[in-house]
């Protein structure tokens, strides 16, 4: 059977061409005993080109919290923030993601952006021949509601000596700084953050941390995917375990860091 005629086949399911067609609607309403989460992806199935690899993820995240986002390689971790972001690939054909009463599953990237979706890539897209400061700036020019340059710098007080410095050419610890930096520098109510320290030395890992743990006291509602489990955990609120795109664990973050087998099973390679 086809693949994406099976989705489009499960009950109570839309084709993007009738969910583009329904138009912006209200959250859902809450239940009885619980107030509605700041962040709600629901049944969410994606492709990255012909490969069917978000099955069925879903979990809230409440405002002001990290919520640490794990699994193996391939197992839909990227995946899943880029549907969130609603970036052009992987393309989402089904499910519902909500962020602060907004349908963003009925939005493109750019409106995901304006309303509060800053996503961090795990290339980090810095702009070749831009200064930091310039592609600070940049990101100011459309949503100039968020952090101000001095507020950034005395977070970043790396790229406030290098701020005159072309993005491209800083360590890759730095262009992780700026592209955090970056995401900040907009009215931001949800940050994604795809393996912050992949490919980085421990000592700059470190210096990461530190800055994570100061967004994380400001009470920045985070979703953080990365390999490095163990810093993640230490991080996070709440953990989610992704396997084979779909959810086998979503509870406290100290529970996974308690439980080896768990993660033996789960996250080790």
């Amino acid at each position: 059977m086809n693949m994406m005629k099976a989705i489009d086949d499960m009950p109570g399911s839309e084709s993007p061409a009738r969910t583009a067609e329904a138009g912006a609607a209200a959250a859902p309403a809450p239940g009885a005993a619980a107030a509605p989460a700041f962040f709600s992806a629901r049944d969410l199935h994606a492709y990255y080109g012909e490969s069917y690899i978000v099955q069925g993820v879903g979990f809230d995240v409440r405002e002001g919290e990290i919520l640490a986002l794990l699994g193996r390689n391939g197992a839909g971790k990227t995946s899943t923030l880029r549907a969130i972001a609603r970036v052009d690939s992987p393309a989402l054909t089904h499910g519902e993601v909500w962020l602060d009463g907004k349908a963003l599953h009925r939005m493109e990237a750019y409106q995901a952006a304006r309303v509060g979706v800053g996503l961090v890539p795990e290339d980090r897209r810095i702009i070749p021949g831009l200064t930091v400061e310039e592609n600070l700036q940049l990101a100011q020019i459309v949503e100039p509601k968020g952090w101000e340059l001095e507020r950034i710098y005395d977070h970043f007080p790396r790229l406030a000596e290098r701020r005159k410095q072309e993005g491209v050419t800083l360590s890759g610890g730095e262009q992780q700084m700026l592209a955090v930096a970056r995401a900040l520098a907009r009215e931001v109510k949800l940050l994604l953050l795809d393996e912050p320290y992949e490919g980085l030395a421990p000592v700059i890992v470190q210096e990461i941390e530190k800055i994570l743990e100061e967004i994380k006291g400001l009470g920045l509602t985070t979703i953080i995917v990365e390999q490095n489990a163990i810093a993640a955990l230490h991080l996070a609120d709440r953990a989610a375990i992704l396997d084979m795109g779909q959810v086998v664990f979503d509870g406290p973050a100290r529970e996974v860091l308690d439980n080896e087998e768990l993660r033996q099973q789960y996250l080790a390679i």
